[in-house]
């Protein structure tokens, strides 16, 4: 069984107050056209559809899109809501779409979605865990044989260990698991919400029983210790943090129990995110920019001495989609050094 790995769409996402839709649109696409090229059984979706718990009517109307085109070229999605979304909202229509292949994970009681298939190898059965959170599974067991367990419930760690307790896991057979958390170790960046003190960690080591695990919430495509545990990454980059990442689609091929492979297809945005540093004279000059990437999102960091005056609409001019200006020059420097005694 072949499976396309992608999550954190975000979609109606802006950055810097630069609504990133239509980029959003032109990257969906390149999905789409992955698909049709790479031929997988069915597309994982792993959190954070959206950017807001109630999201914007056409960024709405952008996945619907998404999904009727993934629907028409008879793949089968699997989706889980994330931190971001509103899991009412992500699972509504879930038990009608499941009638057309698209099965969402409806909103966590205490128990999950469990999705069964037979290839050429035997059954692959996968799991859809949408983000959770200590009190949603607290609450979920509070009442009946397992409440003296729910109580021991304060973490996340603990929380998705009891998750995961309850699931209908067959080990003798291959198991998937779509799921949206953070899991220790991994490698953050600026467009992701942090929990104080690193509550939201929860250990690879709860995953053990599953053969592939596709999580979302991690905006870097990463391996977690082992090949099989990954984050597929956000398909377009959303901070200024994320300038050098290479944005992917996940491949997951399940052949016999024990042998998975997993490979990458790269992404290409409409426009790329990047970082310029030099004089206003060495940003401006024309062998500095092209037509293309002059488009491009940007952060500019000016080392004049002297302020820029009207620096902004200056270099905007030049580069339409400038996003952030900074300065790093001697003045910068000390009240850098100052804040930190501050601090």
């Amino acid at each position: 069984m072949k499976l396309f790995h992608l999550s954190d769409l975000h979609i109606g996402k802006r950055v810097n107050e630069f609504s990133m839709l239509e980029d959003q649109k032109y990257i969906l696409m390149q999905i789409l056209k992955a698909a049709k090229e790479h031929q997988p059984d069915g597309i994982i979706l792993a959190g954070d559809i959206y950017d807001k718990p109630v999201p914007a009517a056409e960024a709405v109307q952008v996945f619907d899109d998404f999904l009727t085109s993934l629907n028409e070229m008879g793949l089968i999605v699997f989706m889980i809501s994330g931190n971001h979304d509103s899991p009412e909202r992500v699972s509504y229509g879930g038990r009608l779409m499941k009638k057309s292949g698209i099965y969402v994970a409806p909103v966590y009681e205490g128990k999950t979605e469990k999705v069964e298939f037979t290839d050429a190898y035997g059954k692959v059965c996968i799991h859809l865990l949408p983000f959770v959170k200590p009190a949603v599974v607290r609450h979920a067991f509070e009442e009946g044989e397992f409440e003296k367990e729910a109580e021991a419930v304060c973490d996340h760690q603990s929380a998705v260990k009891m998750a995961v307790s309850h699931m209908d896991i067959d080990t003798d057979v291959r198991n998937v698991l779509i799921a949206h958390q953070f899991v220790t170790g991994a490698m953050r960046c600026e467009s992701e919400e942090v929990s104080v003190g690193g509550l939201d960690n929860v250990d690879a080591s709860v995953f053990d029983d599953f053969d592939y695990v596709a999580l979302g919430h991690i905006h870097r495509p990463q391996k977690m210790g082992r090949e099989t545990l990954r984050y597929s990454g956000t398909p377009l980059k959303y901070s200024f943090s994320e300038a050098d990442h290479k944005k992917s689609v996940t491949i997951v091929e399940l052949l016999e129990k024990g042998n998975v492979t997993v490979s990458t297809v790269p992404l290409i945005p409409r426009r790329d995110m990047r970082k310029l540093r030099g004089t206003y004279m060495d940003v401006t000059a024309k062998d500095h920019y092209t037509a293309e990437n002059k488009m491009d999102y940007l952060q500019i960091t000016l080392t004049d001495e002297e302020d820029v005056p009207g620096a902004l609409q200056k270099l905007r001019t030049v580069y339409p989609n400038l996003l952030r200006l900074e300065y790093d020059n001697k003045r910068t420097r000390e009240n850098r050094e100052v804040q930190a005694v501050e601090d």
